[in-house]
């Protein structure tokens, strides 16, 4: 299955791009799948991702939590928490 993979503000300066198209293995369907995928990449992709890493998630533009499905032609955007004032 592929996605298209969008990193925002700090994750997209961390990895050093603000996007790809992954083929993921047939065993990721979830938001939690995918971010456990990334990390395993090791580097900057397993800080980024780390457990303890507060990460926002939306997926085709709607907010979801890391146990929501993902599909075929999906776009999965990760961006850290945002504040303002």
């Amino acid at each position: 299955m592929k996605v298209k993979v969008l990193f925002f503000a700090a994750l997209r300066e961390q990895l050093g791009t603000s996007g790809e198209e992954l083929e993921l293995p047939s065993d990721v369907h979830t938001v939690a799948g995918l971010r456990s995928h990334l990390m395993q990449r090791g580097g900057a992709y397993q800080k980024a991702f780390g457990e303890k890493t507060l990460i926002r998630t939306a997926v085709n533009q709607d907010m979801v939590q890391p146990t929501a499905r993902i599909k075929a032609g999906d776009e999965v955007a990760f961006f850290p928490p945002v504040t303002g004032g």
